[in-house]
């Protein structure tokens, strides 16, 4: 292991897993992940591996089940998972993502009856905002809950489900009628219950199939069709409808953490394997990292990959210690996801032409980058986050 990306101040219990994690990904998945990856294979042998280290309860509270670590260990472990291939970091990102949403807001009978299984994975978790029609702008939801009876009907499409194939819990944002002033106040979560697969998984749920996608690759990535889904009142996250909105942005903004996390691990390992085939390939008589142009671009290459990693490290322990986070999570969003494509598009010049072949690692991380700079929301969108409560903070 390299100087870059160390993390002072951890517990003897953070280093043993993140150990453990590391050497899982040297031993399961490096090996395997381009190849997986060209098949769109997905990748169930790791995922069971990652099942029996405990990774899908990884914050899930000891009294549910789960280890009980913070989310500075799971945005380690994240970075480690995404240096060995990033579409399996994102299995456990949905999945984390619904466990954190039912550990800040579901009632504890929906804690027991959930949490305890995603512990284990034997529950897993998919999350669900967007629709076809809309990618930011999430006041304009149009799935549609009505209230009925025993509970209410939901109809409408979501679009770009990760898990969408194999969980069998999907948290969905709806709009319901309240009689709010906001449309904020409109929006309701639903825990639907599905079956794993493709097709109707539920009664009134449809999964279409996989999205074929330039990169994250393996993982299934989908569509959700509703119609007229009959789903009872205890299936609203908190017991509470209206909630709905507050609930996702509080979900996405740790899910910003996590997304941080994976592009610094992509950009580590990019580093790595520019860092290496430069000292092996030569020209004009000697390795190119003697040569002042290559040995530039590997120096900020690593100021990149520590800035980006320190970033991400703060934004996680401020939400730890209870802190308002939202700039510091989309400064380190977008700081690590911009810095990861310039990594990597450095570490693929070095290759040269050899990074254009699919028998070089780097070609994959030169598409799995690009997902970074959209994967929960856009540069942009960080930017005008951070922006206005920046401007909020320094009000005149």
């Amino acid at each position: 292991m390299g100087r870059l990306v160390r993390t002072e101040g951890l517990t003897d219990e953070q280093e043993e897993i993140l150990k453990l994690v590391r050497q899982f990904v040297e031993k399961e998945i490096l090996p395997v992940a381009t190849d997986l990856e060209h098949k769109d294979e997905y990748p169930t042998d790791i995922v069971e591996g990652l099942k029996e280290l405990g990774i899908f309860g990884l914050m899930i509270p000891e009294e549910y089940g789960g280890l009980g670590e913070s989310l500075l260990t799971y945005a380690l472990v994240v970075e480690e998972i995404a240096r060995g291939w990033m579409s399996v970091s994102g299995v456990i990102n949905t999945h984390f993502i619904v466990a954190y949403m039912l550990m800040q807001h579901g009632t504890e009978e929906q804690k027991q009856k959930y949490l305890p299984k995603m512990a284990t994975g034997e529950v897993r978790g998919a999350f669900s905002m967007s629709e076809p029609s809309l990618g930011s702008d999430v006041s304009a939801v149009s799935t549609k809950a009505t209230k009925v009876d025993d509970g209410y009907e939901i109809t409408g499409q979501k679009m770009w489900l990760t898990n969408g194939g194999s969980s069998t819990l999907v948290a969905v944002l709806c709009k319901t009628d309240e009689g709010a002033d906001s449309v904020y106040r409109n929006m309701t979560t639903f825990l639907i219950e599905k079956e794993p697969g493709f097709g109707e998984t539920a009664q009134g749920v449809t999964i279409p199939g996989k999205i074929d996608k330039m990169g994250y690759k393996g993982i299934d990535t989908t569509e959700m069709i509703l119609e007229k889904h009959q789903i009872s009142a205890d299936q609203v996250l908190g017991g509470e409808p209206g909630k709905g909105f507050y609930q996702m942005m509080d979900g996405v903004e740790v899910g910003r953490v996590n997304v941080g996390a994976r592009a610094v691990g992509i950009a580590n390992r990019a580093f790595e394997l520019g860092v290496a085939y430069a000292q092996q390939r030569e020209t004009f008589g000697k390795p190119i990292a003697q040569h002042q142009a290559v040995l530039f671009r590997i120096a900020e290459m690593a100021t990149k990959v520590e800035t980006a990693h320190s970033m991400v490290v703060r934004a996680a322990r401020l939400k730890d210690a209870g802190e308002r986070m939202d700039v510091e999570a989309g400064m380190a969003k977008m700081v690590a996801s911009e810095y990861c494509n310039e990594v990597v598009e450095a570490s693929f010049r070095i290759h040269g032409g050899y990074g254009y072949s699919k028998e070089y690692e780097i070609e994959r991380l030169y598409r799995e980058a690009a997902f970074m700079l959209i994967g929960e929301g856009t540069s942009d969108i960080q930017k005008m986050i951070i922006g206005r409560s920046l401007l909020k903070d320094y009000k005149l």
